[in-house]
């Protein structure tokens, strides 16, 4: 078992969690027999996710001792009450119930309340035994083929625990925002490597069995102003590489097993409803969010089904790279999001995955190909189609969102990078990371690929305000992750960006 340091513990914010009492609240019943004895479980705080206009995913996992592997729970299953409120002090309960948090399945919770009334805000909470949970906010999306006047969103990504304090999560937090895109590196498999980490994991080089990635996940979510992030509003989430192993490829990655503890533990430990619980080494990821008729979140998977990264040949031996069937998404993958941009019935259509989609060509050179091969760039006939089926759909408004690359980017599309007068097709926008180091050496990209307009080098995140008429894209910074006290470490726009419905192309703003 892990060593626990007694530093590591007070930084992770567990010694504060753990001297607090039980409370009583009213309305909320005594749980079942065998619960009476657990110390306070809610450690890892609350969170929701996946909205629907009639229904929301709640969660929670119980750790009475967090950074033990098993939580403190051993193998005991838990009934934890569940309630979903119009306001925070709870005198207007609308949904309740009970659900049974399992020792298989890490102790979670994953409620799932139904029949509730759409575009409206909740207020949620949990309890077992005399303990109750923090309170969280959520919201479920829109009625379908309501117009909303406003949508605000936040995305993110890279969040190496080790390499900064969590700042980006709370001023995330304080915008309040409708929902949040967390688009991968949630947690990393192994340390950083570096010897001037600003807080250490726990002693394990690298994680592969279940019990460790569950320490992991513990581990992050112990940390105050992630909390915050959670309860502040519904994420989407998806994983990228780091939830399992950096730069790992889809169905012939060769050590199964890790991918299903890593499945099982990002289902463990993010709010998603149980239709996505993982089976053996496959976790049903991809699906589409609407917001009436305003916006729709495509949020996909770029690593399950994508073929292993090809060879870089010195960037002149082209041809395994370019092959026309080399795909990212795996052909299901593909045609789902052709069929669901099919309907056009969304004014925004945002596609919410992982790795660089626009073309970042080192030397500019056609007869090259000087690119990164695990981003799309590696795949392009597959980026091609996709492009190519969106154009034809006449879908109004293509934007993608992105994570991975540790920088701000914002990007125009085109279908062909080397004519640089080739027509706009939509846009990329490109997340930093929370905390995960990025190089300062200012990239040679935008001078040799005129359709990269921005490249910033804050850590932080993108937030976002669609209209019927506009998207605004405000790449958000903070001055440091390196300090502790948050007061140290401000938050302000460090670029902003405007889409006008129906004009493909950037606008600084």
């Amino acid at each position: 078992m892990p060593t626990v340091n007694r530093r590591l513990f007070l930084v992770t914010g567990l010694a504060g969690a753990a001297a607090g009492g039980a409370l009583a609240v009213p309305g909320l019943a005594a749980a079942g027999a065998g619960t009476a004895a657990l110390r306070y479980p809610f450690h890892l705080g609350v969170a929701s996710g996946d909205p629907r206009p009639d229904r929301v995913v709640l969660w929670t996992r119980l750790a009475q001792a967090p950074l033990d592997l098993d939580g403190g729970m051993g193998t005991q299953n838990v009934p934890v009450e569940w309630q979903l409120a119009t306001d925070e002090a709870f005198t207007d309960i609308v949904a309740s119930g009970t659900e049974t948090a399992i020792a298989t399945e890490g102790h979670s919770v994953h409620a799932e309340p139904t029949g509730l009334t759409p575009g409206a805000r909740y207020f949620y909470r949990f309890r077992t035994g005399a303990h109750v949970s923090s309170v969280g906010r959520t919201r479920t999306a829109p009625a379908e083929g309501s117009t909303p006047a406003k949508l605000k969103f936040a995305f993110a990504s890279c969040a190496h625990f080790e390499e900064g304090w969590y700042h980006a999560f709370r001023h995330l937090a304080q915008g309040d925002p409708d929902v949040v895109l967390f688009l991968g590196d949630y947690m990393y498999e192994n340390n950083s490597g570096h010897s001037d980490v600003v807080r250490g994991y726990l002693d394990l080089d690298e994680v592969d069995k279940l019990d460790e990635h569950r320490l992991r996940y513990a581990q992050h979510k112990l940390d105050p102003d992630l909390q915050r992030a959670h309860a502040a509003a519904p994420w989407l989430a998806v994983f990228d590489d780091h939830e399992l192993e950096n730069n790992w490829w889809g169905v012939n990655f060769d050590q199964q097993y890790r991918k299903q503890n890593a499945f099982q533990a990002f289902w463990e430990n993010m709010p998603l409803p149980r239709s996505m619980k993982p089976v053996n080494s496959a976790i049903p990821l991809y699906r589409t969010i609407t917001w009436g008729t305003l916006a729709r979140f495509h949020m996909m998977d770029t690593r399950q089904y994508r073929w292993k990264q090809a060879p870089n040949n010195n960037n002149t031996n082209c041809t395994e790279l370019r092959r026309t069937d080399r795909t990212l998404t795996g052909a299901t993958q593909e045609r789902w999001l052709l069929d669901s941009l099919t309907s056009r019935t969304s004014g925004w259509d945002f596609l919410g995955q992982q790795v660089f989609f626009a073309q970042r060509d080192g030397d500019g050179k056609g007869s090259t190909c000087d690119v990164s091969e695990d981003a799309w760039d590696g795949y392009p006939a597959n980026r091609d189609r996709i492009v190519q089926g969106w154009i034809d759909r006449k879908v109004r408004n293509p934007v993608v969102l992105t994570g991975d690359v540790h920088r701000h980017w914002a990007c125009d599309l085109r279908k062909n990078y080397n004519d640089h007068s080739a027509p706009l097709v939509g846009t990329e926008l490109v997340t930093t990371s929370i905390t995960s180091r990025g190089s300062t050496t200012p990239p040679a990209y935008p001078e040799r690929n005129p359709h990269v307009h921005y490249v910033g080098h804050q850590r932080g995140f993108v937030r976002a305000t669609v209209t019927p008429q506009q998207l605004t894209a405000e790449f958000m910074g903070v001055s440091s992750v390196l300090v502790r006290d948050p007061a140290k470490s401000t938050l302000s726009v460090v670029k902003r960006f405007h889409v006008e419905d129906g004009r493909p192309g950037l606008r600084p703003g």
